[in-house]
């Protein structure tokens, strides 16, 4: 596809968010956000990891191979995010915060 001067698409895709969350809703049930960081506390250098939890907050658990799968999705939608800091996909509204934001409006 040929990028406008703005180095945006030349069609933008909009619709990425929405179809992801159902793909991701379908392949974990029961999640209602995501959490990607780039520490996963197995490895000791810069690794995908996602957190799963559902409605009442409580985490999912996940076979490493949908974690892994799930957080590379999510950064394919969101390449330009900036990674080096935790970022939450919440499947209700397909929407994606940084995970320090999403903590302040909890304490609200």
């Amino acid at each position: 596809m040929l990028a406008m001067p703005s180095e945006t698409p030349g069609c933008p895709d909009d619709g990425r968010p929405h179809r992801l969350d159902v793909q991701l809703a379908d392949m974990i049930p029961g999640a209602a956000t995501i959490r990607v960081s780039l520490t996963d506390p197995t490895q000791a250098w810069p690794h995908l990891h996602a957190v799963v939890k559902d409605e009442a907050g409580r985490p999912l658990e996940l076979g490493r191979t949908t974690a892994r799968i799930a957080a590379r999705w999510i950064v394919r939608v969101w390449p330009g995010t900036d990674w080096r800091r935790s970022h939450t996909f919440c499947l209700a509204d397909a929407s994606l915060t940084r995970s320090d934001l999403v903590a302040a409006d909890r304490g609200r």
